[in-house]
Formats: C-alpha cells, structure tokens, sequence
C-alpha cells in the first residue's frame, strides 16, 4: 500500500518521510528529486525536463504526471511508495487517481496537522540555525502556506470524505509525531 504525506511548511513531513521509509521499506517519491533524476538520465522525457529546469521555469503538470507515471513504472510492483508533496492541487488529484488506477496501485494519506503560525516559527526558526536562506523569508514562507491552504487542503479534504486520510497532530516532538505514524502506517501493512 503506498502512502501520501500532507503537511503545511514546517510540519516535519521530510524529516518524518525519511523515518518512516526506512523503518516500512518505502521509496520516497519527492517530486523535485524525481524530477531532477529524470533530467540526469538523458530520455526525451528527461531532456524535457531538463529544458525547463536549466531554465529555472515551473516544469508543466502534464510533464510532471509523466514523471510520476514513469517513476512508478520503473519500481517493482512490490515495491511500496511514498509521495512526498504530490498531489498538490486538483489538477494533479485528478491525473495522480487516474495513473494509480492505470499502474493497478492502491494508497492511503497521511495529513500532519499544524497551525501556520507555529510552521512559520519553526521554519524560521531552523533557517536561523541551518542558515538556510530560502527559508528565512517570512513573506515567501506565508505564500508558500497560502498555496498549500488553497490548493492542497480541498485535495486532502476529498481524500478525507473518501475516508482514506487519517490525521495526526503535528505540533509536538519528532518522536510523539513519529509514534502516531508508526500506529498508522504499521495498520496498512
């Protein structure tokens, strides 16, 4: 069973992502890495790629669901996927479901829950200690937020009514958080 992790910025998704791949087996499919190995290989789909990332434009959803297609394709059938930040809207809901569907592949979410304010304090909180500097923008943080609350929530929120996300309190310690998700994730094995 492959899983979606939801969460606003600062939510701790990649550091949970990460955690929960290697205690459950789970490829991490982040669509910014997939997309960037998908430019190193050469194919016409990663020349493609490649073309819009060398020029620093938003890859188009069309060529981003190949990715995922392709992606998918390329990993066994046994092999369990967790898609980190896909789907993001309900344009890429749609065509995510629709190549799920065509690969034969069933999941489940995941929605780490957290107030905004408390993702803005964390994110610039660690820019302070990583020095991570596209994170120390308070402005870009909140717009980065308000996408998420515009675009994404309705994908969660039908997913929910589908009544295959199951949320979790994002708010305290990696480990609490971290628990909860293990009880989940250890249920759809």
């Amino acid at each position: 069973m492959d899983l979606l992790l939801f969460g606003i910025q600062g939510s701790g998704k990649g550091t949970q992502a990460k955690r929960l791949a290697a205690a459950f087996g789970y490829d991490i499919f982040e669509a910014g890495g997939e997309l960037r190995k998908i430019a190193a290989l050469g194919s016409e789909l990663g020349q493609t790629v490649k073309s819009y990332i060398d020029q620093g434009k938003l890859v188009p959803h069309g060529i981003i669901m190949q990715v995922v297609k392709e992606a998918i394709l390329q990993r066994p059938k046994t092999q369990k996927i967790l898609f980190d930040g896909i789907p993001r809207d309900a344009d890429q809901q749609r065509d995510f479901d629709g190549v799920m569907r065509e690969v034969g592949r069933d999941f489940r979410g995941i929605h780490l829950l957290l107030d905004p304010e408390e993702g803005v304090r964390r994110i610039l909180g660690r820019a302070k200690i990583e020095g991570r500097a596209d994170d120390a923008n308070e402005e870009t943080i909140r717009r980065r937020m308000k996408t998420f609350v515009d675009k994404t929530l309705p994908v969660i929120a039908d997913y929910t009514k589908r009544g295959i996300v199951t949320e979790i309190d994002g708010s305290r310690g990696i480990d609490e958080v971290y628990g909860d998700l293990e009880r989940v994730v250890e249920k759809l094995q």
